[in-house]
């Protein structure tokens, strides 16, 4: 595996790590030169103000530690470099579980993600972050959008 490569998944994993601590200040900066793209390739957020409301409007947190109270697990992952254009690009599946007092632990949201990355100087960079949720439990204590028509 290349330097590239390990880099990028690093990325991967830090975001999971940041959204499970409820830091959406380190999620945004992680994702403030990207765009967030839906399911069905509509563009939404762009740049690390947009993308800090985006999670600050839709993820809830709880008093107790500030956290979600999820565990966000990054698998399954494909990176794809092109070290002389300075471009990469990363599919990859996500599971989200979450345990509560009263809501045992359990799977709540799984899908893909479909990642692009841009060189910039000497560190990756995410520019673009497809997300594409396909099977959904109960996330109803996890965001504070309702997802039914998906």
């Amino acid at each position: 595996m290349s330097d590239s490569q390990r880099e990028i998944e690093e990325l991967l994993y830090r975001y999971a790590e940041q959204i499970d601590r409820g830091d959406f200040e380190g999620v945004a900066d992680l994702l403030a030169d990207a765009v967030i793209v839906g399911p069905g390739g509509e563009r939404g957020p762009q740049g690390r103000a947009e993308i800090l409301r985006m999670y600050q409007a839709t993820t809830r947190c709880y008093q107790d530690d500030g956290t979600p109270h999820t565990k966000h697990v990054t698998s399954n992952v494909i990176v794809e470099v092109d070290e002389v254009a300075g471009t990469a690009t990363a599919r990859s599946y996500f599971t989200v579980f979450q345990a509560l007092p009263d809501f045992p632990l359990q799977p709540i949201v799984a899908g893909r993600y479909h990642d692009a990355f841009t060189r910039v100087g000497e560190r990756w960079r995410f520019s673009e972050r497809k997300m594409m949720p396909d099977l959904f439990g109960d996330v109803g204590r996890h965001l504070l959008v309702d997802l039914s028509g998906q």
